[in-house]
């Protein structure tokens, strides 16, 4: 795993957890509205249907209940530039306790996201940013935890916009430039370097990659693209020839091949 950056990006707690519950709002209100035959639907996540997809949605959320509820651990173990990384060991288990979750809801998932919203409101407040919780990884702070939130939420509202045409769940401003900014740092913390600046306007710029520095002016290598776009590569949604060749992403200079970095979290 890529030893975390020792400058950390500050997140305002405030404005993270307003973000948080304003997507998971969105998203219990759209779920709340779906059709059996819309709840049947594929998903891009393997063999998960829109179902499933709902079940792990309200999961994200209500594990900070969860662990809220359990004994703060002794020590911090889990920076949060390295929680990026970790995800693909939990990838298996994450599978099961969804399936759990969305085969014990049935078609009640409207009972399932009131649930999750009254445990956070109930916990959330009172909580410190600096209590640890026990994550699948090991110990977080409350606030590092509460940024991963707004990247589980967003990639996976993402998929949902996918997996059901015309659906258009709104993305938060915040919780989506949270989301574009710890995966932009994520980059630059698995490929330290400058020779290469990416950036995703208008929430994120990052300088990565082993080279030549550049010190003043436009640098050699550029990488631009969206915040979606960038998510999506991040996530291994999307792939980087696919990117170049439907114009989502730009990239200038022979550095700027970001194909063998991607994903980040797989």
């Amino acid at each position: 795993m890529p030893p975390a950056k020792k400058r950390m990006r500050a997140y305002d707690s405030t404005k993270i957890r307003t973000a948080v519950l304003t997507q998971f709002g969105a998203v219990r209100e759209t779920v709340a509205g779906l059709t059996p035959e819309q709840l049947a639907r594929p998903t891009r996540l393997g063999d998960w249907t829109v179902r499933e997809l709902a079940a792990h949605l309200a999961m994200v959320l209500g594990t900070v209940h969860r662990y809220l509820a359990l004994p703060e651990p002794a020590r911090h173990e889990v920076p949060l530039m390295d929680w990026p990384f970790a995800t693909v060991t939990a990838a298996g288990q994450v599978d099961r306790d969804t399936r759990e979750i969305a085969e014990a809801a049935g078609t009640d998932l409207g009972t399932l996201f009131a649930r999750t919203l009254a445990g956070i409101e109930e916990s959330l407040p009172s909580a410190p940013d600096a209590r640890l919780v026990p994550s699948r990884f090991g110990a977080m702070t409350l606030a590092d935890f509460m940024v991963t939130r707004t990247v589980e939420l967003i990639v996976h509202t993402d998929d949902l916009n996918d997996a059901v045409p015309g659906l258009d769940v709104p993305y938060d401003r915040q919780a989506l430039a949270a989301c574009t900014r710890l995966l932009a740092d994520a980059l630059a913390v698995k490929a330290p370097g400058a020779s290469t600046e990416v950036r995703v306007p208008p929430y994120a710029v990052v300088q990565c990659v082993e080279g030549p520095r550049h010190t003043r002016g436009t640098p050699p290598n550029v990488v631009e693209t969206d915040p979606l776009t960038w998510i999506r590569l991040a996530t291994g949604r999307m792939d980087w020839a696919t990117a170049r060749e439907t114009a989502k992403v730009s990239a200038s200079g022979e550095r700027a091949d970001l194909s063998g970095l991607l994903p980040i979290m797989g």
